[in-house]
């Protein structure tokens, strides 16, 4: 019996390893799923609380969270593959509007949240800083208001803050220096205020800061320069001030630098293309920054953007942008660099940049030759922009090679010889800026074949000969200026239907003749128009009241006769007008003292007679 008793002890103890062993590997499924554990129920409690906060699901998401399905299989859940425990919460992209219920911070477990381009408002719940695991928290495009929560410092594991594009108040917490695995902090498009903390200085893991699109103001702290994993740095669109640390530009592993539109000052240090030799884009455009340009930029062989404009850099460009196979952009505009004979060299060390597409050198003091390596620039190049300079030669002919041109600014130059026909060849231009320069002979005919025009500007050259009537196929015009040439002939009829011309239609100063049709009232969206200055006759056309959105009208210095048509008194939104130099004749119309938003009328050196109106602009 002993033996007997003793057997069946041991019996007993086995069968329930035996349970045990076939529970661990997942036998007895319909015994394990009954079971609610307490943790599992408070995930669950604390989801339906969020749910109950939603108040628009379109997609229905949500629909899923309810207690006949199983918390691991909701939408946008994921548990914990042994103690499942929900690890992740990930509703981004999903229109859901409504608040973030504070029972967030009851998913103990949660590591991960993704909340990004949904409407959600109301704050940020502090509770979330009872949440130690978790690693990323993304609000990106929301609409969460109020202050960053302290009580975020509590989730020592972060890794990830996102909360760009809400409407956070307030300032940058100083306890944000606290979390020392933090390396992206992205809270960029809110409304902060206040001072860069400079115990984010202290946070040696940051790689990605981006602030831009706040109200920051004060220094930027010396303390950044501590950040040396530090790779991007995007502060624009600030109230920055003051000198720009140094320290920043020996970061080796930066590779992104934007501090666009503050009010920073500092040089660039000529060892630039050295100690950043990850650098791929620097944009430090509208600024105090002043000094020459590095000429170890020669070096940044993986640079990608550089924007300077906007600044006070000045001397010569003696860069050599030959190893910058992945330049994109260029933009130097706005500065006071140049003044020597060769300025534009350096352009010519672009040819290898296959994937370029912006070069914006205006605005400065560039000088010499239009170098014809232009023609030899990437086909990838979109914008040509020199406007603004004293460059002198002509514009090359190879520069119908540049196909996928958009815009080309050569405005206000000392460019001579003719406008190339070969310019007809790019389709797909949009803007044409030739003013002010001294350019001479006839325009070609084969602008009229660039029917993606929208901006035409030729004005003040010694420009020839008749306007072209294939002008009239650029049906998207929005802008026409002609002025201060030498042009004869009558205006083709095909300018006045061109039914987008509205910021301007400019004639002036020409040698032009003839009557103006009565198409004209066809332009019923320009705003101005100025012929005046030409030798024009005839009747001045009652179908200019069809040109109802007028604001400045001149037909001065003409030979126009006549009376001043009572149609004009449909001009309700002109400002200025002027009638001087013409014959015209007649009684003054007393409907020109009741526009009201006229502010200059010069009638001078005409024969009008009779009583002059008293009312109105006459005061």
């Amino acid at each position: 019996m002993k033996f007997e008793s003793s057997n069946c002890s041991f019996s007993s103890v086995a069968t329930i390893f035996w349970c045990a062993s076939l529970l661990l590997v997942g036998w007895f499924p319909t015994l394990v799923t009954g079971i609610r554990i307490k943790g599992y129920e408070s995930d669950e409690e604390a989801l339906l609380a969020i749910k109950s906060q939603i108040n628009h699901d379109p997609f229905g998401v949500t629909k899923s969270w309810n207690r006949s399905v199983a918390l691991c299989r909701w939408h946008g859940i994921t548990c914990a593959p042994r103690h499942r425990r929900v690890t992740k919460l990930n509703l981004s992209q999903k229109g859901l509007r409504g608040s973030l219920s504070p029972y967030v911070g009851n998913l103990s477990f949660l590591r991960f949240i993704n909340l990004q381009d949904n409407n959600f408002h109301g704050v940020i719940p502090p509770e979330i800083g009872r949440l130690p695991r978790l690693e990323t928290l993304s609000l990106y495009n929301n609409s969460f208001g109020g202050r960053i929560p302290l009580n975020l410092t509590h989730c020592s594991n972060l890794i990830l803050f996102r909360a760009s594009r809400n409407k956070l108040i307030g300032n940058i917490p100083v306890e944000l220096g606290k979390l020392v695995k933090l390396e992206n902090l992205e809270i960029a498009h809110n409304n902060l205020t206040g001072h860069l903390p400079t115990s984010l200085g202290n946070v040696s893991t940051l790689q990605d800061i981006n602030l831009e699109g706040n109200y920051l103001e004060g220094g930027l702290q010396v303390t950044l320069g501590f950040l040396k994993r530090l790779a991007v740095l995007k502060l624009d669109t600030n109230n920055f001030s003051g000198f720009f640390p140094p320290s920043i530009f020996n970061l080796s592993s930066l590779r992104l630098l934007s501090l666009v539109d503050n009010r920073l000052s500092g040089s660039l240090p000529f060892s630039l293309g050295y100690s950043l030799p990850n650098l791929r884009g620097i944009y430090i455009g509208g600024n105090y920054f002043s000094g020459t340009l590095p000429v170890s930029l020669s070096n940044a062989s993986k640079l990608q953007a550089f924007d300077i404009s906007y600044n006070h850099f000045s001397g010569s460009v003696s860069i050599s942008f030959g190893n910058a196979h992945n330049l994109t952009w260029l933009n130097m505009e706005s500065n006071d660099l140049g003044g020597g004979t060769t300025d534009l060299d350096f352009i010519t060390t672009m040819t290898n940049c296959s994937k370029l597409e912006v070069i914006s050198l205006a605005a400065n003091k560039f000088s010499g030759l239009l170098p014809n390596s232009i023609a030899n620039l990437s086909i990838s190049l979109q914008q040509l922009s020199l406007g603004e300079n004293h460059i002198t030669g002509t514009i090359p002919l190879g520069i119908a090679n540049l196909v996928n041109l958009i815009g080309i600014g050569l405005a206000e130059n000392r460019l001579t010889g003719t406008i190339p026909d070969s310019l007809g060849m790019l389709k797909k231009l949009q803007t044409l800026y030739l003013g002010g320069n001294t350019l001479t002979g006839t325009i070609p005919a084969s602008v009229g074949n660039l029917s993606l025009l929208t901006r035409m500007t030729l004005e003040e050259n010694l420009l020839e000969g008749s306007i072209p009537a294939e002008f009239g196929r650029c049906q998207i015009l929005i802008l026409m200026a002609l002025g201060s040439n030498k042009l004869t002939g009558s205006v083709p009829k095909e300018i006045f239907s061109i039914p987008t011309l509205s910021i301007a239609l400019d004639l002036s100063d020409n040698l032009l003749i003839g009557s103006i049709p009565s198409d004209i009232g066809n332009l019923v969206n320009l705003v101005y128009l100025n012929i005046s200055n030409n030798n024009f006759s005839g009747h001045i056309p009652a179908a200019l009241s069809g040109c109802t959105t007028l604001e400045t009208l001149s037909l001065g210095e003409n030979h126009f006769d006549g009376s001043i048509p009572d149609s004009l008194s449909s001009l309700r939104s002109i400002a200025e007008l002027d009638l001087s130099s013409n014959n015209l004749s007649g009684q003054i119309p007393d409907y020109l003292e009741k526009l009201s938003f006229l502010k200059y009328l010069n009638l001078s050196h005409n024969r009008f007679e009779g009583p002059v109106p008293t009312k109105g602009v006459f005061q």
